[in-house]
C-alpha cells in the first residue's frame, strides 16, 4: 500500500498509537498537532485520508474540516471526538465528513473504518481510470485535415438519433467510429451490439438477428434473444453490411421499416427501439448497379454518410498513431514505452499501408515484442512492403514484402540472386564468383529459394 493517512490530534500519545497501528497495516502515516498544521500538510503531501480530532487548539476540528473540504473536496475525513453527540456527528457529516468515531478509540474499529475509507478511495480512483480508459478506447487518433473533419462530423451526429452509414477500406477503423458515435450518444448507457453480416450463414440469419423460441427448429433447445432484441434502446452496428445475401437484406429491411419483429417459432410481435449504424468497405452504388445490394435498403441506411480515410491519405497521423499503440501495448505487456527514431518514422512514412491502421497496429505490436531495445530504429523494421532507395549510395532499389524477419531475409536473398543472375546472363559460375559463394552453395540457394533460372524456364 502507498496510501497516506494524516492523524490530527493535540494528544501526542494518540498520534503515536495511531501511527504505530496504521503503519503496521502498511499505510504511510503523518501527524499534526493542530488544524493549521494539518491544512498545510495536506497542501504539501495530499493524503488520501485524514483522522481529525474535534477538540484542537486554535482552529477546531469542524473549522479544519471546512478548510480541508473547501481546498481538497476529494480527501476523506474521519472525525474523532471524546465528547461525541448526535448534533456534532450530524454537523460533521453535513460538512463532508466520511464518518464519525468516538473516543476512547477502539483500535480494531479504527482499522476497519480506515480500511473501508481507503477501499472507497481506491474504488473512486479505479473508476476515474476506467472512465479515462473507456473514453480513450473510443478516441480517434490524429490531427490531419481528414481525421479532424471526421471527428467534427462525429461530434455533430453522435448526439442525434440519425442512422449512419460508415464507409472506408478494411482496417481504417470503421468499428472504432461506430463505437465512438455510440459512446457520445444518449444511448451510451445501453449496449452497442455488433452484427458481422459477412460471418452469419444465410440459414441462421433470422435466428441470429431476431432470436428463436425453444423448439423452433432442430437444435433449438432453449429460447434465445436475437441481436435486435439485445440492442433494444441501444445501438446495433451492422458491420460489412454489403456482404449479406439479398434474402438477408430483405429481412433486415423489413425489421428496419416495421420496427417490430417476431422470434423464429414465435407469434408475438416485439417492439424495437434501436439506433442503426452500418459499415461497408464496398461502393454500395456499384453494388446496387450490379444487383448485389437492394436500393431500398441503401436509402434506409444512407441517412448520414461518413467516410473513414485510408492511412495513406493521412500519413501525418502515423506518428501519433504509432505512439498511441506503443503506449497501449507497453501497458498491456508491462513494459516501458518504446520510441521511434527519426529514420524509423521516415521508413514507416514511405509505406502505403494497404492494411491501413490495423496493419500499423500489428507492426507496432510486433516491434514491441521482437525489439529488445526501448528505441526502434529503421534497422528494426524489415517487415514492410516499402521501396528503399539506395541509389544515392550506388545501390539498387529493393522491395521487401514479408510478415516475419525470416521471410524478409529470404525475400531479399531471392531478389538479390535473381538480379545477379540477370547481370551474368544466367551463368551460375559467374554469378557465384560475383557474389562470393561456392557454385554448389549457390545451386542450393537457388533450389531452396525456388528461383527460376533461364535453363529451367
Amino acid at each position: 500500500m502507498n496510501e497516506t493517512i494524516l492523524v490530527v490530534d493535540d494528544e501526542v500519545s494518540i498520534c503515536q498509537s495511531l501511527k504505530a497501528i496504521l503503519s503496521d497495516e502498511g499505510y504511510q502515516v503523518l501527524v499534526a498537532g493542530s488544524g493549521e498544521e494539518a491544512v498545510q500538510l495536506i497542501e504539501e503531501e495530499m493524503p488520501q485520508l485524514v483522522l481529525l480530532d474535534i477538540w484542537l487548539p486554535g482552529m477546531d476540528g469542524l473549522e479544519t474540516l471546512k478548510a480541508i473540504k473547501k481546498a481538497h473536496p476529494k480527501v476523506l475525513v474521519i472525525i474523532m471526538s471524546g465528547h461525541g453527540t448526535i448534533e456534532t456527528a450530524v454537523k460533521a457529516t453535513k460538512l463532508g465528513a466520511f464518518d464519525f468515531i468516538e473516543k476512547p478509540l477502539s483500535l480494531d474499529k479504527i482499522i476497519i473504518l480506515v480500511n473501508n475509507a481507503i477501499n472507497l478511495v481506491r474504488l473512486k480512483e479505479e473508476n476515474v481510470l476506467l472512465k479515462q480508459k473507456v473514453s480513450h478506447q473510443y478516441e480517434l487518433t490524429g490531427s490531419s485535415a481528414a481525421i479532424t473533419e471526421l471527428k467534427e462530423m462525429i461530434s455533430i451526429v453522435a448526439p442525434t438519433n440519425a442512422w449512419i452509414l460508415i464507409m472506408g477500406e478494411n482496417g481504417t477503423g470503421k468499428e472504432l467510429v461506430a463505437r465512438s458515435i455510440h459512446h457520445l450518444s444518449w444511448r451510451s448507457h445501453k449496449d452497442i451490439v455488433e452484427v458481422n453480416c459477412a460471418a452469419i450463414p444465410e440459414e441462421l440469419i433470422e435466428s441470429e438477428l431476431f432470436g428463436h423460441e425453444k423448439g423452433a427448429f432442430t437444435g433449438a433447445t432453449e429460447k434465445k434473444r436475437g441481436k435486435f432484441d439485445l440492442a433494444h434502446e441501444g445501438t446495433i452496428f451492422l458491420d460489412e453490411v454489403a456482404d449479406m445475401s439479398l434474402k438477408a437484406q430483405a429481412k433486415i429491411l423489413r425489421i428496419l421499416q416495421e420496427k417490430k419483429f417476431e422470434r423464429v417459432g414465435g407469434n408475438k410481435l416485439i417492439d424495437m427501439d434501436v439506433r442503426v449504424l452500418a459499415a461497408t468497405n464496398k461502393d454500395l452504388e456499384e453494388e446496387m448497379k450490379a444487383g448485389r445490394f437492394r436500393q431500398d435498403l441503401y436509402y434506409r441506411l444512407h441517412v448520414i454518410p461518413l467516410y473513414v480515410p485510408p492511412l495513406r491519405e493521412r500519413k501525418e497521423d502515423i506518428k501519433p498513431l504509432a505512439e498511441r499503440f506503443f503506449l497501449d501495448f507497453s501497458i498491456k505487456e508491462g513494459q516501458p514505452p518504446k520510441v521511434l527514431t527519426d529514420d524509423a518514422l521516415a521508413l514507416l512514412m514511405k509505406h502505403d499501408w494497404p492494411g491501413n491502421v490495423r496493419e500499423l497496429k500489428n507492426i507496432i505490436e510486433r516491434l514491441i515484442i521482437l525489439t529488445p531495445s526501448n528505441e526502434i530504429t529503421a534497422k528494426d523494421i524489415p517487415l514492410l512492403n516499402v521501396k528503399i532507395d539506395n541509389a544515392a549510395s550506388g545501390g539498387d532499389s529493393v522491395v521487401i514484402a514479408a510478415d516475419s524477419l525470416k521471410d524478409a531475409k529470404m525475400d531479399f536473398e531471392r531478389q538479390f540472386i535473381i538480379k545477379k543472375l540477370e547481370e551474368n546472363e544466367g551463368n551460375i559460375s559467374k554469378t557465384a564468383e560475383a557474389i562470393g559463394l561456392e557454385r554448389s552453395n549457390l545451386h542450393k540457394k537457388i533450389k531452396s529459394l525456388k528461383v527460376v533460372t533461364k535453363n529451367e524456364s
